[in-house]
């Protein structure tokens, strides 16, 4: 609970912290009840965010852009203190933990980008019948999914 007017005066009111992010007020609620992100409340019951709150936003909001679930996020964010800014070395442990994943994300778009090229111009436009890639539909024979790519 905030005390002290002036220490209201460095929180920001859910709607500025909506309009600073770019994201919508209902998207913060979610976040905040997933953990996410932190709130107080002032003596009106307004929630009350920290700057802190937007830097950990514009970071969900670029992490769900490269496809992180908000499970991993939320794995991620787990070494960031909460009861004071984080750090140079707080930001660091995030990046760490979110680099392996990322780079397997990084080196599936690479191969699937691979595979693209490899029939761009053959014309068939059918993995089951293309007698380059997956002659007789072998690949078929596998079950469903993207055998090529994983």
């Amino acid at each position: 609970m905030v005390s002290s007017d002036h220490a209201e005066e460095e929180l920001l009111a859910i709607g500025e912290v909506s309009y600073r992010s770019g994201i919508a007020v209902s998207a913060i609620h979610f976040y905040e009840s997933k953990g996410l992100i932190r709130s107080s409340r002032n003596k009106r019951n307004q929630r009350l965010f920290s700057r802190r709150e937007l830097r950990v936003l514009a970071l969900i909001k670029v992490a769900q852009d490269l496809g992180f679930t908000l499970e991993e996020i939320g794995e991620a964010f787990r070494g960031i203190p909460t009861d004071r800014t984080p750090r140079k070395g707080d930001w660091q442990k995030v990046s760490r933990a979110l680099d392996k994943a990322l780079e397997e994300k990084i080196n599936l778009a690479q191969r699937m980008r691979k595979q693209l090229n490899q029939c761009i111009g053959c014309g068939c436009l059918s993995l089951s019948d293309c007698p380059l890639r997956n002659p007789q539909d072998e690949l078929g024979k596998h079950g469903p999914g993207p055998h090529l790519l994983r």
